[in-house]
């Protein structure tokens, strides 16, 4: 069981202004809660129980809502980024935290997934870095993933002008500890532009694992409007929902 995981929630959001002027983009409203708690409590469904946070935009409106975690059933951990480091830089504030394999999870993303059949299909392959993938209708605008029959990724190319597979990053990772050999240890650094351009090349083992269950990120109004619609639609749940969206 993976019990630790990074929440990158560091996001301006500047696409959901007005609303982004008051908080940090993870910290939006879904169905009476933020879009961070929805994230926080499918991390303890599934047993994690150590997660860590880093913050750059209004910080104080994500610990003075969730405090140490207790009141969550975590604990948490905060990262404060002066400057944004990007989705792998954000790490290095959480170096000696990540000893054992952890989820990576993007803040901006609602996620109803199986946790643990992600964390299965990492173990299972024995790979360095495992990405949750989704199919998508605008294949251009996303970070792809073309994979051979056993599910080890060939290739990942960020936003490729011609798309040549509709499975893209959900924002949804399991990385083993040796994942941080490919970040600096300083400055700005992206998992899709630079880490597993670097993993592939290096012929470490990158797998995807197609998700089953809702993803939708909240980057846009419309988006943000369309799984607003989603949550009133399923109603209560366990937060294993059946579709995917781009």
């Amino acid at each position: 069981m993976i019990t630790r995981a990074l929440i990158l929630s560091a996001g301006l959001g500047t696409r959901l202004r007005p609303l982004t002027d008051v908080m940090p983009k993870p910290m939006v409203p879904l169905a009476g809660k933020p879009l961070l708690e929805h994230l926080v409590r499918l991390c303890t469904r599934y047993g994690v129980r150590d997660i860590a946070m880093n913050l750059h935009y209004l910080p104080h409106v994500v610990t003075d809502h969730f405090g140490d975690g207790a009141a969550f059933g975590v604990r948490l951990l905060y990262g404060l980024e002066a400057e944004l480091l990007g989705t792998a830089g954000a790490v290095n504030s959480f170096r000696e935290f990540f000893s054992e394999p952890f989820f990576v999870i993007y803040g901006d993303v609602l996620f109803e997934v199986d946790l643990a059949a992600v964390a299965t299909a990492h173990a299972q392959s024995g790979a360095t870095a495992t990405v949750g993938l989704y199919r998508v209708d605008n294949p251009t605008q996303c970070g792809l993933v073309d994979r051979d029959e056993t599910g080890r990724i060939l290739r990942f190319v960020e936003k490729p002008p011609v798309a040549f597979t509709d499975l893209a990053n959900a924002g949804l990772y399991v990385m083993s500890p040796k994942v941080l050999d490919y970040i600096p240890e300083s400055g700005f650094c992206d998992f899709g532009h630079d880490v597993f351009p670097a993993m592939l090349a290096a012929g470490e083992p990158l797998y995807g694992h197609v998700l089953d269950g809702y993803v939708m990120d909240i980057g846009s109004p419309q988006k943000y409007e369309r799984a607003k619609r989603h949550l009133a639609d399923a109603g209560p749940g366990d937060g294993t929902g059946a579709e995917t969206r781009s």
